[in-house]
């Protein structure tokens, strides 16, 4: 039982030990949770752990394993280790899109690199910050969890990542990447 909900409880039995008061303590009503925007089955998931839990390493190969697209959507982006499988998928032909949260126009972030080797690049200006860590690999594979694509989030940070096959998933990432891309600005 939830600590919250057992507080009330607990004083109640109390006070009644207390002074042989009896409470009559009801539990709160249990709040609806909202209705999903879509119902996926579960695909299969592979999880990693950082620090140092093969997160980067699962994102690189993942990129790397591209045939016809990849999608990426990221606040933090200053792991060179995934810009240049984003370069190498770009060069070999696979359709790249990279948006990034407005704060990686920094010389930190990788934004540069990408655009000199012509990734097709946008910075989210719309949103107070863009706080996706996703990438969507030939629409039938989502990469995603609270891991930045950094060197911190790999060496130092406690974040997580989910790699979902599953085409029906990859489908409502995309058209939420699509969302954003098309209200971004494209990086000059």
């Amino acid at each position: 039982m939830p600590r919250r909900a057992t507080l009330p409880l607990l004083f109640a039995a109390a006070l009644a030990a207390l002074g042989g008061v009896a409470f009559n303590v009801t539990r709160p009503a249990a709040v609806p949770a909202p209705a999903p925007s879509a119902s996926i089955a579960l695909p299969p998931v592979e999880v990693y752990f950082s620090p140092r839990g093969g997160a980067t390493a699962a994102v690189v190969r993942e990129i790397s394993a591209a045939k016809t697209s990849v999608s990426v959507l990221a606040y933090s982006f200053t792991s060179k280790p995934i810009a240049e499988a984003i370069i190498a998928a770009h060069r070999r032909g696979v359709r790249v899109e990279v948006v990034l949260d407005e704060s990686q126009r920094t010389e930190r972030a990788q934004a540069d690199e990408l655009r000199a080797a012509g990734v097709p690049l946008w910075f989210d200006t719309k949103h107070a910050i863009m706080h996706n860590k996703v990438v969507v690999v030939d629409a039938a594979v989502v990469v995603t969890g609270s891991f930045n694509f950094s060197a911190a989030a790999e060496s130092s940070n406690a974040e997580n990542l989910l790699v979902l096959r599953s085409p029906d998933l990859a489908a409502r990432y995309l058209e939420n990447f699509r969302a954003l891309r098309d209200a971004a600005a494209v990086a000059a």
